[in-house]
Protein backbone atom coordinates (compact mmCIF):
# COMPACT_ATOMS: atom_id res chain seq x y z
CA UNK A 1 0.00 0.00 0.00
CA UNK A 2 1.32 3.42 -0.98
CA UNK A 3 1.21 6.00 1.82
CA UNK A 4 0.10 9.48 0.74
CA UNK A 5 1.71 12.38 2.63
CA UNK A 6 0.95 16.10 2.94
CA UNK A 7 3.94 18.20 4.03
CA UNK A 8 3.07 21.26 6.14
CA UNK A 9 5.96 23.67 6.75
CA UNK A 10 6.39 27.41 6.23
CA UNK A 11 9.93 26.96 4.86
CA UNK A 12 10.20 26.11 1.13
CA UNK A 13 13.66 24.69 1.79
CA UNK A 14 12.40 22.39 4.53
CA UNK A 15 9.42 21.28 2.43
CA UNK A 16 11.86 20.36 -0.31
CA UNK A 17 14.18 18.44 2.02
CA UNK A 18 11.32 16.46 3.55
CA UNK A 19 9.84 15.72 0.12
CA UNK A 20 13.19 14.62 -1.32
CA UNK A 21 13.69 12.25 1.61
CA UNK A 22 10.23 10.70 1.37
CA UNK A 23 10.23 10.39 -2.43
CA UNK A 24 13.19 8.05 -2.23
CA UNK A 25 10.88 5.45 -0.69
CA UNK A 26 8.75 3.72 -3.36
CA UNK A 27 5.98 3.09 -0.83
CA UNK A 28 5.44 6.80 -0.14
CA UNK A 29 3.80 9.41 -2.37
CA UNK A 30 4.09 13.10 -1.49
CA UNK A 31 0.70 14.37 -2.67
CA UNK A 32 0.87 18.02 -1.59
CA UNK A 33 2.40 20.90 0.31
CA UNK A 34 1.10 23.65 2.59
CA UNK A 35 2.94 26.66 3.99
CA UNK A 36 0.48 27.51 6.76
CA UNK A 37 -2.55 26.08 8.59
CA UNK A 38 -5.06 27.78 6.25
CA UNK A 39 -3.50 26.10 3.23
CA UNK A 40 -3.17 22.84 5.17
CA UNK A 41 -6.90 22.76 6.00
CA UNK A 42 -7.80 23.15 2.34
CA UNK A 43 -5.28 20.53 1.22
CA UNK A 44 -6.45 18.00 3.81
CA UNK A 45 -9.99 18.31 2.49
CA UNK A 46 -8.85 18.15 -1.14
CA UNK A 47 -6.25 15.38 -0.91
CA UNK A 48 -7.34 13.27 2.08
CA UNK A 49 -3.74 12.22 2.85
CA UNK A 50 -2.85 9.18 4.93
CA UNK A 51 -0.26 11.12 6.98
CA UNK A 52 0.68 14.77 7.63
CA UNK A 53 4.14 15.98 8.52
CA UNK A 54 3.61 19.13 10.57
CA UNK A 55 6.02 21.93 11.43
CA UNK A 56 5.93 22.91 15.10
CA UNK A 57 6.25 26.66 14.46
CA UNK A 58 4.34 28.41 11.67
CA UNK A 59 2.95 31.94 11.12
CA UNK A 60 -0.69 32.63 11.98
CA UNK A 61 -1.24 29.47 14.05
CA UNK A 62 1.44 27.30 15.57
CA UNK A 63 1.61 23.57 15.05
CA UNK A 64 0.12 22.77 18.45
CA UNK A 65 -2.99 24.89 17.86
CA UNK A 66 -3.43 23.34 14.43
CA UNK A 67 -2.88 19.83 15.79
CA UNK A 68 -5.57 20.40 18.41
CA UNK A 69 -8.02 21.29 15.64
CA UNK A 70 -7.01 18.28 13.54
CA UNK A 71 -7.41 15.82 16.40
CA UNK A 72 -10.78 17.30 17.34
CA UNK A 73 -12.30 17.68 13.88
CA UNK A 74 -10.55 15.08 11.72
CA UNK A 75 -8.25 12.74 13.68
CA UNK A 76 -5.45 11.40 11.48
CA UNK A 77 -1.79 10.33 11.78
CA UNK A 78 0.51 13.32 12.29
CA UNK A 79 4.32 13.33 12.48
CA UNK A 80 5.78 16.48 14.04
CA UNK A 81 8.92 18.04 12.55
CA UNK A 82 10.65 20.04 15.26
CA UNK A 83 13.69 22.21 15.82
CA UNK A 84 16.16 20.52 18.14
CA UNK A 85 15.98 23.20 20.81
CA UNK A 86 14.65 23.30 24.36
CA UNK A 87 11.57 25.24 23.21
CA UNK A 88 11.10 22.86 20.30
CA UNK A 89 11.30 19.88 22.62
CA UNK A 90 8.65 21.28 24.99
CA UNK A 91 6.23 21.97 22.13
CA UNK A 92 6.87 18.59 20.52
CA UNK A 93 6.17 16.74 23.77
CA UNK A 94 2.89 18.62 24.07
CA UNK A 95 2.07 17.53 20.51
CA UNK A 96 2.79 13.88 21.33
CA UNK A 97 0.47 14.15 24.33
CA UNK A 98 -2.25 15.56 22.07
CA UNK A 99 -2.06 12.58 19.73
CA UNK A 100 0.78 13.13 17.25
CA UNK A 101 2.22 9.71 16.44
CA UNK A 102 5.90 10.61 16.46
CA UNK A 103 8.41 13.41 15.97
CA UNK A 104 11.65 14.01 14.11
CA UNK A 105 14.18 16.78 14.54
CA UNK A 106 15.07 19.20 11.76
CA UNK A 107 18.65 19.43 10.52
CA UNK A 108 20.72 21.77 12.65
CA UNK A 109 24.32 22.84 13.17
CA UNK A 110 26.51 19.81 12.50
CA UNK A 111 23.58 17.67 11.33
CA UNK A 112 22.76 17.07 7.67
CA UNK A 113 19.28 16.47 6.30
CA UNK A 114 20.28 12.89 5.49
CA UNK A 115 21.22 12.31 9.14
CA UNK A 116 18.24 14.15 10.64
CA UNK A 117 15.71 12.45 8.38
CA UNK A 118 17.37 9.01 8.18
CA UNK A 119 14.36 7.28 9.73
CA UNK A 120 11.64 9.65 8.51
CA UNK A 121 10.25 7.34 5.83
CA UNK A 122 9.90 4.45 8.28
CA UNK A 123 8.26 6.76 10.83
CA UNK A 124 5.75 7.99 8.22
CA UNK A 125 4.88 4.44 7.13
CA UNK A 126 4.48 3.38 10.76
CA UNK A 127 2.25 6.40 11.40
CA UNK A 128 0.00 5.34 8.53
CA UNK A 129 -0.57 2.00 10.27
CA UNK A 130 -0.87 3.43 13.77
CA UNK A 131 -3.92 3.66 16.00
CA UNK A 132 -4.85 7.35 16.04
CA UNK A 133 -5.60 8.73 19.49
CA UNK A 134 -7.33 11.94 20.49
CA UNK A 135 -7.06 14.12 23.57
CA UNK A 136 -10.66 13.24 24.40
CA UNK A 137 -9.75 9.61 25.05
CA UNK A 138 -10.82 8.00 28.32
CA UNK A 139 -8.20 8.50 31.02
CA UNK A 140 -7.00 5.66 33.19
CA UNK A 141 -8.85 5.41 36.52
CA UNK A 142 -7.07 6.70 39.64
CA UNK A 143 -4.60 4.28 41.21
CA UNK A 144 -5.82 2.37 44.24
CA UNK A 145 -2.38 2.84 45.84
CA UNK A 146 -1.75 5.96 47.86
CA UNK A 147 0.76 7.59 50.19
CA UNK A 148 1.03 4.45 52.34
CA UNK A 149 2.42 2.38 49.45
CA UNK A 150 5.81 0.77 50.13
CA UNK A 151 7.96 -0.53 47.28
CA UNK A 152 10.27 -3.44 48.00
CA UNK A 153 13.69 -1.78 48.42
CA UNK A 154 15.57 -4.33 46.29
CA UNK A 155 13.05 -4.59 43.42
CA UNK A 156 14.04 -3.03 40.06
CA UNK A 157 11.43 -1.91 37.54
CA UNK A 158 12.56 -1.49 33.92
CA UNK A 159 10.30 0.01 31.24
CA UNK A 160 10.87 0.30 27.48
CA UNK A 161 8.84 2.25 24.93
CA UNK A 162 9.02 3.84 21.51
CA UNK A 163 6.28 5.23 19.21
CA UNK A 164 3.34 6.26 21.40
CA UNK A 165 5.46 5.97 24.52
CA UNK A 166 5.08 9.57 25.67
CA UNK A 167 1.38 9.15 26.38
CA UNK A 168 1.84 5.60 27.69
CA UNK A 169 4.58 6.58 30.14
CA UNK A 170 2.65 9.61 31.36
CA UNK A 171 -0.37 7.39 31.96
CA UNK A 172 1.69 4.94 34.03
CA UNK A 173 4.07 7.26 35.88
CA UNK A 174 1.34 9.76 36.82
CA UNK A 175 -0.27 6.99 38.89
CA UNK A 176 2.88 6.13 40.85
CA UNK A 177 3.05 7.14 44.53
CA UNK A 178 6.03 8.96 46.06
CA UNK A 179 7.56 5.68 47.28
CA UNK A 180 7.32 3.98 43.88
CA UNK A 181 9.65 1.15 42.80
CA UNK A 182 13.21 2.03 41.77
CA UNK A 183 12.62 2.55 38.05
CA UNK A 184 14.72 2.82 34.90
CA UNK A 185 13.20 3.75 31.53
CA UNK A 186 14.42 3.71 27.95
CA UNK A 187 12.17 5.68 25.57
CA UNK A 188 13.28 6.17 21.97
CA UNK A 189 13.44 9.92 21.31
CA UNK A 190 15.95 12.53 20.12
CA UNK A 191 18.71 13.46 22.56
CA UNK A 192 17.49 17.02 23.01
CA UNK A 193 14.03 15.82 24.08
CA UNK A 194 14.84 13.49 26.97
CA UNK A 195 15.66 16.14 29.60
CA UNK A 196 12.38 17.92 28.86
CA UNK A 197 10.48 14.64 28.96
CA UNK A 198 12.02 13.69 32.31
CA UNK A 199 10.92 17.08 33.67
CA UNK A 200 7.41 16.53 32.26
CA UNK A 201 7.18 13.11 33.94
CA UNK A 202 8.51 14.60 37.18
CA UNK A 203 5.66 17.14 37.20
CA UNK A 204 3.13 14.37 36.68
CA UNK A 205 3.77 12.32 39.84
CA UNK A 206 4.86 12.57 43.50
CA UNK A 207 8.01 10.51 42.87
CA UNK A 208 11.25 12.06 41.57
CA UNK A 209 11.92 11.65 37.84
CA UNK A 210 15.36 12.53 36.46
CA UNK A 211 17.36 12.09 33.29
CA UNK A 212 19.77 9.30 34.22
CA UNK A 213 23.38 10.13 35.06
CA UNK A 214 26.26 7.68 35.36
CA UNK A 215 26.46 6.31 38.90
CA UNK A 216 22.99 7.43 40.03
CA UNK A 217 21.75 5.13 42.82
CA UNK A 218 18.60 3.08 42.24
CA UNK A 219 16.22 3.36 45.18
CA UNK A 220 12.46 3.58 45.77
CA UNK A 221 10.97 6.93 44.85
CA UNK A 222 13.48 7.51 42.04
CA UNK A 223 12.73 7.12 38.32
CA UNK A 224 15.52 7.48 35.76
CA UNK A 225 15.00 8.15 32.04
CA UNK A 226 17.78 7.17 29.63
CA UNK A 227 19.30 10.21 27.94
CA UNK A 228 19.18 10.16 24.16
CA UNK A 229 22.46 10.33 22.28
CA UNK A 230 25.59 8.21 22.30
CA UNK A 231 25.13 5.92 25.32
CA UNK A 232 22.97 3.04 26.47
CA UNK A 233 21.42 3.00 29.94
CA UNK A 234 22.34 -0.08 31.96
CA UNK A 235 21.99 -1.13 35.60
CA UNK A 236 25.07 -2.51 37.33
CA UNK A 237 27.09 -2.70 40.51
CA UNK A 238 26.78 -4.52 43.85
CA UNK A 239 24.50 -1.70 44.92
CA UNK A 240 22.54 -1.16 41.68
CA UNK A 241 23.28 2.10 39.92
CA UNK A 242 22.69 3.64 36.51
CA UNK A 243 25.49 3.13 34.04
CA UNK A 244 25.73 5.16 30.83
CA UNK A 245 27.71 2.99 28.45
CA UNK A 246 28.99 3.99 25.00
CA UNK A 247 28.41 1.55 22.18
CA UNK A 248 26.93 0.89 18.78
CA UNK A 249 23.18 0.80 18.18
CA UNK A 250 21.46 -2.36 19.38
CA UNK A 251 18.19 -3.50 17.78
CA UNK A 252 18.51 -0.32 15.72
CA UNK A 253 18.58 2.05 18.69
CA UNK A 254 20.83 3.88 21.14
CA UNK A 255 19.76 3.87 23.89
CA UNK A 256 18.30 0.40 23.44
CA UNK A 257 15.59 -1.25 25.50
CA UNK A 258 17.26 -4.63 24.95
CA UNK A 259 20.50 -3.37 26.52
CA UNK A 260 18.64 -2.04 29.56
CA UNK A 261 16.58 -5.20 30.06
CA UNK A 262 19.58 -7.54 29.69
CA UNK A 263 21.48 -5.55 32.31
CA UNK A 264 18.56 -5.74 34.74
CA UNK A 265 18.31 -9.50 34.23
CA UNK A 266 22.01 -9.82 35.12
CA UNK A 267 21.59 -8.10 38.51
CA UNK A 268 20.06 -11.30 39.98
CA UNK A 269 17.66 -9.09 41.94
CA UNK A 270 13.85 -9.18 42.00
CA UNK A 271 12.78 -7.32 38.90
CA UNK A 272 9.88 -6.47 36.61
CA UNK A 273 10.17 -5.64 32.92
CA UNK A 274 7.48 -3.74 31.02
CA UNK A 275 7.42 -3.32 27.23
CA UNK A 276 5.11 -0.66 25.85
CA UNK A 277 3.95 0.58 22.45
CA UNK A 278 6.51 1.03 19.68
CA UNK A 279 7.62 -0.05 16.23
CA UNK A 280 10.28 -2.68 15.67
CA UNK A 281 11.50 -5.39 18.00
CA UNK A 282 13.73 -3.59 20.52
CA UNK A 283 13.13 -5.02 23.99
CA UNK A 284 11.74 -8.42 23.04
CA UNK A 285 14.98 -10.35 23.65
CA UNK A 286 15.77 -8.39 26.80
CA UNK A 287 12.30 -9.02 28.20
CA UNK A 288 12.82 -12.73 27.65
CA UNK A 289 16.10 -12.46 29.58
CA UNK A 290 14.22 -10.89 32.51
CA UNK A 291 11.62 -13.67 32.44
CA UNK A 292 14.27 -16.39 32.29
CA UNK A 293 16.02 -14.74 35.25
CA UNK A 294 12.83 -15.17 37.29
CA UNK A 295 11.48 -11.64 36.91
CA UNK A 296 7.95 -10.61 36.08
CA UNK A 297 7.20 -9.39 32.54
CA UNK A 298 4.36 -7.25 31.21
CA UNK A 299 3.49 -6.30 27.63
CA UNK A 300 1.03 -3.64 26.51
CA UNK A 301 -1.88 -5.12 24.57
CA UNK A 302 -2.67 -4.40 20.92
CA UNK A 303 -5.88 -2.45 21.52
CA UNK A 304 -4.20 0.20 23.70
CA UNK A 305 -0.92 0.42 21.74
CA UNK A 306 -0.39 3.20 19.21
CA UNK A 307 1.92 0.79 17.38
CA UNK A 308 1.76 -2.88 18.37
CA UNK A 309 5.26 -3.78 17.21
CA UNK A 310 7.67 -4.16 20.12
CA UNK A 311 5.09 -5.69 22.48
CA UNK A 312 3.87 -8.01 19.72
CA UNK A 313 7.37 -9.37 19.13
CA UNK A 314 7.80 -9.98 22.85
CA UNK A 315 4.37 -11.60 23.22
CA UNK A 316 4.81 -13.92 20.23
CA UNK A 317 8.24 -15.03 21.49
CA UNK A 318 6.83 -15.98 24.89
CA UNK A 319 8.63 -13.21 26.76
CA UNK A 320 5.39 -11.65 28.08
CA UNK A 321 4.00 -13.14 31.28
CA UNK A 322 0.98 -10.81 31.37
CA UNK A 323 -0.42 -8.79 28.46
CA UNK A 324 -2.49 -5.86 29.69
CA UNK A 325 -4.27 -2.71 28.50
CA UNK A 326 -2.46 0.51 29.34
CA UNK A 327 -5.08 1.48 31.92
CA UNK A 328 -4.21 -1.56 34.09
CA UNK A 329 -0.43 -1.62 33.87
CA UNK A 330 0.42 0.86 36.66
CA UNK A 331 -1.55 -0.96 39.35
CA UNK A 332 -0.19 -4.36 38.34
CA UNK A 333 3.37 -2.97 38.45
CA UNK A 334 2.77 -1.58 41.93
CA UNK A 335 1.40 -4.92 43.12
CA UNK A 336 4.37 -6.85 41.77
CA UNK A 337 6.96 -4.46 43.22
CA UNK A 338 5.39 -3.93 46.67
CA UNK A 339 6.53 -4.94 50.10
CA UNK A 340 4.16 -7.75 51.04
CA UNK A 341 1.77 -6.49 53.73
CA UNK A 342 -1.79 -7.13 54.73
CA UNK A 343 -2.88 -4.21 52.56
CA UNK A 344 -0.78 -4.75 49.47
CA UNK A 345 -0.42 -8.07 47.75
CA UNK A 346 -0.84 -9.98 44.55
CA UNK A 347 -4.29 -10.85 43.37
Amino acid sequence: MTVSVLIVDDSPTMRGLIAATLKRDPDIEVVGFAANPMEARAEIKRLNPDVITLDVEMPGMNGIEFLEKIMRLRPMPVVMVSTLTQAGAEVTLAALELGAVDAVGKPGPGTTAAEAFANLANIVKTAARSRVRTASGVAAPPSRFGADYRAAPDHILAIGASTGGVEALLTIISRFPANCPATVITQHMPATFTASFAARLDRSCPATVLEATDGALLEPGRIYLAPGGVTHLEVGGTTPRCRLMPGDTVSGHRPSVDVLFHSVARTKRPCTGVLLTGMGRDGAEGLMAIRRAGGHTIGQDEASSVVYGMPRMAFESGAVERQLPLSQIADVILELCAVRTANVGLH
